[in-house]
């Protein structure tokens, strides 16, 4: 008989976390404020992780005008694809963009290199994860001079250093991360509480969800990141997006 181990899921919140909900969100929504007052084209990346999807939601509460991004890298879940649509038709006051990798770059890496040769190695799976996030950041981040991201300390080895606000040194613009000290419970309190859309992998034992070939269910108690480039080091398991900034200052809540 096989048993099958128990897989990662949805924290379910409790009466602390509850509790300190309300201050978390006080606290994100005066972080907001700093960085729209002071910023002039904001772009908000939207990977359609439960993280992203909270942070839209806050920002469609406070009537911001925000520009949200999703890189669609042509690998993704149907799950993920559909979150897209839904989580538009829900803000409609918010305006949505989608980028691809360019056709040319993907077909010559595949022609190249096999459609799957992410596996053999760090450097194919980096240089695809280029062509299909990376670059395609780029044209997404034009005419912005700041950026925020979903990113939080407690999802990897490579995060636990993260900051309140750094410079991306790469496009040469002020990069936030609003809810980097926020828990993985205080994110689904905030989700769970306000009934907001989430992708049905989660619900599949999915904590953290990428591009389809590069993701698996995670066991109960293992890291979220787990699943994602399973086959590498944990210590290499970043797509580059975020590699090109550097820490600048720690935030400082009032």
């Amino acid at each position: 008989m096989i048993i099958k181990p128990k897989l990662w899921q949805i924290p379910t919140p409790n009466q602390q976390v509850d509790e300190q909900l309300d201050e978390k969100i006080r606290l994100l929504q005066a972080r907001l404020y700093q960085i729209f007052h002071k910023h002039q084209c904001v772009k908000v990346a939207n990977s359609l992780a439960a993280e992203d999807v909270l942070m839209i939601d806050v920002l469609a509460k406070l009537g911001v005008s925000a520009q949200i991004f999703t890189l669609d890298t042509g690998r993704l879940n149907a799950e993920t694809v559909s979150l897209f649509d839904e989580i538009k038709q829900r803000y409609p006051n918010l305006v949505f963009e989608r980028y691809e990798p360019q056709a040319q770059a993907v077909a010559s890496y595949i022609s190249t290199h096999g459609e799957n040769a992410f596996y053999d190695g760090v450097d194919l799976r980096k240089q695809c994860c280029f062509i299909r996030k990376v670059e395609p950041l780029g044209r997404a981040l034009l005419g912005a001079d700041a950026w925020l991201t979903g990113q939080r300390r407690q999802q990897s080895a490579t995060r636990d250093a993260l900051a309140f606000f750094e410079h991306d040194t790469l496009h040469q613009l002020a990069k936030y991360n609003p809810i980097y000290d926020w828990s993985e419970q205080q994110v689904w309190a905030y989700v769970l509480k306000f009934g907001l859309p989430y992708n049905a992998l989660y619900e599949q034992g999915y904590p953290s969800i990428g591009c389809q070939p590069c993701t698996l269910p995670v066991k109960a108690g293992d890291d979220i990141r787990t699943g994602r480039w399973w086959w590498e080091s944990k210590d290499s398991k970043e797509c580059g997006l975020h590699q090109s900034s550097v820490h600048q200052i720690k935030q400082q809540d009032s």
